[in-house]
């Protein structure tokens, strides 16, 4: 009978409301599956759909920009139109870029608090050693490509037009020291929309100084050594005049999110130390990260219209698109077969060793972001979307996602290492520059290590090409051959940017997982923990607080070895369960 009224009710639930129908006055029985309530599920070719709806919408707003740019260039139109045609996707950028600072606060913030401190100094050597790595390989592999294909012909160097611009002011210290300088800010205000960095600057009052200390030396009785003294300051006073630079840190307007990331790390790490007190303000971070990851959301249904009217106003604004591309073909052919081989060989490779999984269904799942990268040239305008790609389709540890992500925003420059090691190497060709091992190793070294202090900014890679050619003694003037071209070439190379952070959020993981699989199991324990009192100190049962010798500081150390040893016996003992629970069933 009970077996009967369980059965009923579960009947009566499947059914649904009541919808009786009266049929020759015979009232039907209600119909179980009208008015249901769980959705339907989609099969075959609209089930995709439904998966990949976004993905599809950006790949309409990049095919759409470039059909529109190409098909435009005919009409010839003013700046005026083109401005106008060009203005949705500025407006797209900039509601991307809002939304960059409280991403990358809230995001680092919530990440690293989740963590432990010893955990996130692991987390953050792999991931520094990772960037450091293939920013390294990717300029070994530029080297190699621009040395066998030797795009640079010298006749090109006289056949297009350069501006005589004397060398600039640039070395690889100065960049290196301003790295410093905006990792460790003064003021985390004035980070938020400005960056320090060095210029050089004439001296300033050195002639009137000269001249105050001629004056000062001459005897007015001497009138025939005053003439040799004039003559001896105009000699001297030509000297000055010629370059007398000094360097001057300066600020330039732009966000230092490496400063803001510093600390962000520093700040979530010794939040997550001081446990339920800080509680509030880690869930404060994450509420601001879920708030801007649904507002992210809503923007990307505008990708039609902003990614294309940024493509086509990029290819309109090129004044002789042809002759630019059919000059510089093997330049740009030298970094796109580089982008593909990193991408396609090299990533896939390494992902595969550390993770053991499909590589390429993990790049299949960052399409989306590829192609936002692609269309806005820069890795922290698609940041918003990556976050998206990697969380929601990926499924990458968001502890992992949050922490890494940022980081390689600013850091990670894989494309840039490659384009910058190809560009150098191809102005010196021009030249008939002939470099040996030594200069080689030079551009190996200087383009890794400017590469790493790039701002995450469309076309930042020209002005660290400076850095370069200086230290090889490279023509400086001819990187505005480049400008021509940077356009395309800076969307090829943020692709390789932005996958590259991808990847190493999931290498990181892999190689961390055995740590956040502890942290799980600490989370768990220590829920199952006696109240604390309010001095913090846990009073287990029949003793009081000063009789208690087993407390819990604020700053929770966790024993990693110590916890997975005893998640292996819990697993061994319920195994062992399973086992005599059946045989005992057998016998």
């Amino acid at each position: 009978m009970e077996k009967s009224e369980h059965f009923s009710d579960y009947l009566f639930a499947k059914m649904g409301p009541p919808n009786s129908t009266t049929v020759h006055g015979s009232e039907l029985p209600p119909k179980t599956t009208e008015h249901c309530q769980a959705p339907r599920e989609l099969k075959g070719y609209r089930k995709w759909i439904d998966e990949n709806l976004m993905l599809l919408v950006t790949l309409s707003g990049v095919s759409l920009g470039v059909i529109l740019g190409f098909s435009l260039r005919s009409f010839h139109l003013h700046e005026d139109s083109i401005m106008l045609i060009s203005y949705p996707g500025e407006l797209f950028m900039r509601i991307l870029k809002l939304m960059i600072l409280p991403l990358v606060i809230s995001s680092l913030i919530a990440g690293s608090a989740s963590l432990n401190a010893r955990m996130n100094g692991k987390i953050a050597l792999r991931t520094l050693v990772y960037f450091a790595s293939t920013s390294l390989l990717n300029a070994i592999l530029g080297i190699a490509l621009v040395t066998l294909i030797h795009p640079g012909d010298p006749d090109l160097h006289n056949s297009i037009d350069r501006s005589t611009d004397r060398r600039a002011a640039v070395n690889l210290l100065d960049s290196l020291l301003d790295l410093g300088r905006n990792v460790f800010p003064d003021n985390i205000f004035q980070a938020s929309f400005q960056q320090a960095h060095t210029v050089y600057v004439p001296k300033p009052a050195v002639l009137h100084a000269f001249n105050e200390t001629v004056n000062e030396n001459v005897d007015e009785t001497m009138v025939d050594e005053s003439i040799e003294i004039e003559q001896g300051a105009e000699a001297q006073r030509e000297e000055i005049t010629e370059p007398a630079l000094i360097r001057v840190i300066q600020y330039r307007s732009g966000t230092n999110t490496l400063g803001i990331v510093f600390f962000c790390l520093v700040f979530g790490t010794f939040l997550g130390t001081i446990g339920s007190k800080g509680q509030v303000v880690v869930d404060f971070f994450a509420a601001i990260f879920e708030v801007v990851m649904k507002m992210v959301t809503c923007v990307m249904w505008l990708t039609p219209v902003g990614i294309s009217s940024v493509i086509a106003g990029k290819i309109l604004g090129v004044t002789d698109l042809h002759l630019v591309m059919a000059q510089l073909m093997w330049f740009i052919l030298t970094v796109t077969i580089g982008v593909v081989l990193y991408q396609f060989i090299i990533m896939q490779a390494i992902y595969y060793v550390f993770v053991r999984r499909n590589p390429f269904k993990f790049y299949a799942g960052l399409i989306q972001a590829m192609l936002t990268a692609f269309a806005t040239a820069s890795t922290a305008a698609a940041l918003p979307v990556t976050f998206r790609c990697i969380n929601d389709k990926l499924r990458v540890d968001q502890r992992i996602t949050r922490f890494v992500l940022p980081i390689g925003c600013n850091i990670n420059m894989d494309g840039t290492a490659l384009f910058i090691s190809v560009a150098s190497i191809f102005i010196a060709q021009m030249s008939g520059m002939t470099l040996g091992f030594g200069e080689l190793v030079t551009v190996l070294l200087t383009s890794t290590a400017a590469s790493m202090s790039s701002a995450s900014v469309p076309s930042a890679a020209l002005v660290l090409l400076l850095v370069v050619l200086t230290a090889i003694d490279a023509p400086v003037q001819d990187v505005t051959l480049l400008f021509a071209v940077d356009w395309f070439v800076d969307r090829i190379r943020t692709t390789n940017n932005m996958l590259g952070d991808c990847y190493a959020a999931a290498v990181v993981e892999a190689l961390s997982r055995k740590e956040l699989m502890a942290l799980d199991a600490a989370a768990i324990l220590y829920q199952e923990l006696p109240i604390s009192t309010p001095n913090g100190h846990v009073s287990l049962e029949g003793q009081t607080e000063l009789d208690s010798t087993c407390t819990i500081p604020d700053a929770v150390i966790v024993d990693m070895n110590a916890i997975m040893n005893t998640v292996q016996q819990q697993q061994q003992y319920q195994q062992q369960q399973q086992r005599n629970g059946y045989v005992n069933h057998k016998n």
